[in-house]
């Protein structure tokens, strides 16, 4: 198995430079360039950070299926972006999202927490309740959403959602085109 050529794919896959890549996965880009000549191989705490850039398990990058798409993507796929911490959590669902074209995230909020207010962009936004209940502020205003509804919106409105119930929130949450970045 030659890793560099795979590594090259996934990182022309995900449409970076070499440069980024280093940058993202605090690395250099001579040691990137190396990697995908097959120049040196990387540690395993190296392959790690790489794969996590493109949102890959070792699991899906060292699995003899690369030609076929993946369809099914268990809990140890998820991606849970750097800077989270345990009182507001982002875990990205499928990875390498943000090469589709949809942004499918699991959004956990403890209560009284609120997520940063998200500026007008591109796009829609549409998500399902699955505990708790939150509030959805969409410009000035402010809508309650409890277990089991839903809300959807284009994401031409300033919008944040705060934990507003006594119990943890989860908010199965879509986005197209892909907004969340780790």
């Amino acid at each position: 198995m030659k890793i560099g050529e795979r590594l090259k794919r996934l990182r022309m896959i995900n449409s970076l430079t070499q440069e980024e890549l280093a940058s993202r996965a605090d690395l250099t880009k001579g040691f990137i360039s190396q990697l995908e000549n097959d120049a040196t191989s990387p540690s395993i705490a190296t392959l790690k950070d790489i794969l996590d850039v493109f949102g890959v398990s070792m699991q899906e990058f060292f699995s003899d299926t690369t030609d076929e798409e993946s369809v099914v993507f268990g809990k140890e796929a998820r991606v849970q972006p750097t800077g989270d911490d345990d009182r507001i959590r982002v875990e990205l669902l499928v990875p390498g999202a943000q090469n589709r074209e949809m942004d499918p995230v699991l959004v956990t909020l403890e209560p009284g927490e609120e997520m940063d207010e998200q500026p007008f962009h591109e796009g829609e936004e549409f998500g399902f309740v699955l505990l708790g209940k939150v509030q959805l502020k969409l410009d000035d205003r402010v809508h309650a959403v409890k277990k089991d509804e839903c809300f959807y919106f284009t994401s031409d409105k300033r919008h944040s959602v705060k934990n507003i119930g006594k119990t943890t929130a989860k908010i199965l949450w879509v986005v197209t085109p892909p907004t969340f970045y780790y």
